[in-house]
């Protein structure tokens, strides 16, 4: 038991470690969300709502950028849904390491679920299949504890101070390497490859469509596309 606690702790701190370069990235998205949502017209309270309650940088950034442009709710909400479609998949990637933990652990991991804890955990949890189910998920809770207050506590200072940020600060830089940072170590097979190339060249193709519908789009197809090659792979083997 003495030796468990200790793995589990163990596992605890490397994601906390693992997790702590997304800290660099993290402010600045934070802040510029709270700058966008308040140019938007939200007030503090909704701003910082918005950020502690969907936790998705991505999806926050797509709904409040449509309702900006006056489109109606249900079409920011079918935007910020299409977005975080993605989530479904990260959970299907858990499961198989995940997916014998109590209901409550899972529960309570799905709101911690974002780009950053999943894949620093997943690529932990292909190096280390063997681990025990209880280390993987305290690695992964490691991966949240930090992340998670920063990006609160960013978006409440975009959300008071934005007004105060110089333009030439840029913060929207965050946004494409955080992303960068994140896809780049996944694609390492075809599937992954062929759904990336697809959401590019549809997103490209498609940038035309209002309420930037363009992104939900681009997310079916690159995940079909994906699918569809993984399938067939799988049929050959």
């Amino acid at each position: 038991m003495g030796r468990d606690m200790s793995r589990t702790r163990t596992a605890y701190w490397k994601g906390i470690w693992a997790g702590m370069p997304f800290l660099v990235m993290a402010v600045p998205f934070g802040v510029l969300f709270g700058v966008v949502a308040t140019d938007a017209g939200f007030d503090i309270l909704q701003s910082f709502a918005i950020s502690v309650i969907v936790v998705a940088g991505a999806s926050q950034f797509s709904a409040v950028q449509v309702l900006s442009d006056g489109a109606p709710w249900y079409i920011a909400v079918a935007t910020g849904l299409a977005v975080n479609m993605r989530m479904a998949m990260y959970s299907a990637s858990l499961a198989p390491h995940l997916g014998k933990a109590a209901t409550w652990h899972r529960i309570v991991l799905s709101y911690f679920m974002i780009d950053q804890t999943y894949g620093v955990s997943i690529l932990e949890f292909d190096r280390k299949p063997e681990a025990s189910v209880s280390e993987k998920l305290a690695y992964f809770f490691g991966t949240a504890t930090l992340i998670f207050p920063v990006w609160y506590a960013s978006t409440l200072l975009g959300v008071i101070a934005g007004s105060a940020i110089p333009p030439e600060y840029a913060l929207d830089f965050a946004v494409p390497i955080m992303f960068i940072a994140l896809v780049a170590p996944s694609l390492r097979s075809l599937p992954h490859l062929v759904a990336a190339v697809v959401s590019v060249i549809v997103s490209l193709a498609l940038v035309w469509m209002p309420y930037n519908l363009w992104l939900m789009v681009a997310a079916v197809a690159a995940m079909i596309a994906g699918a569809e090659v993984e399938r067939q792979m799988g049929a050959r083997k």
